[in-house]
C-alpha cells in the first residue's frame, strides 16, 4: 500500500534514488538536491514501506502563485496512479491561489497535466540557464 505524506523524513540517499532511477542529472548531486528539497515550499512524498517511489515538489509564495517544479515516480511504480494522486493532492491544497503553474521539461508530459486541468500558455515559452558546470 502506498502511502503519502508531506513530511520532509527523506535522506539524500533515498532521493538520490528517486531521481537517478529516472534519469533526472539533479540526481548526481544528493547533497544539493536534498539541501533544496528541504527548503521547499511542499514536497509530497510517496512511500511503499520505507521506500521512496515518488515525490511532488512544489515552490509557492504564500498567496498568488504554487509552481509544481516537478513530479517523478520510480520506473517500477509507474501506471499505478501515484503520480496523480500527488497533482491531485497539490491542487487541493493550493485551490485558493490565483495560480498552480507547471512547466513539463519534455513536451510529452503535457497531456499528463492536462488530464488534471492544467492548459498550454498561449504565448508561454519556456526559458532556463544552465550551471551544471558549476560545482557539486
Amino acid at each position: 500500500m502506498i502511502t503519502y505524506t508531506e513530511e520532509k523524513n527523506f535522506t539524500a540517499k533515498q532521493v538520490q534514488a528517486l531521481f537517478l532511477s529516472v534519469g533526472w542529472v539533479s540526481g548526481q548531486y544528493p547533497t544539493r538536491l536534498h539541501k533544496a528539497l528541504m527548503h521547499s515550499s511542499t514536497v509530497i512524498t510517496a512511500w511503499d514501506g520505507d521506500t521512496l517511489v515518488g515525490l511532488a515538489r512544489v515552490l509557492d509564495d504564500s498567496e498568488l502563485v504554487a509552481y509544481m517544479h516537478y513530479v517523478l515516480v520510480h520506473p517500477d511504480y509507474q501506471h499505478q496512479g501515484i503520480a496523480g494522486h500527488m497533482v491531485e493532492l497539490v491542487r487541493e491544497k493550493y485551490k485558493h491561489y490565483l495560480y498552480i503553474e507547471i512547466m513539463p521539461e519534455e513536451r510529452k508530459n503535457a497531456a499528463f497535466y492536462q488530464r488534471f486541468g492544467f492548459q498550454v500558455m498561449e504565448d508561454g515559452v519556456a526559458m532556463q540557464i544552465c550551471n551544471f558546470e558549476d560545482k557539486r
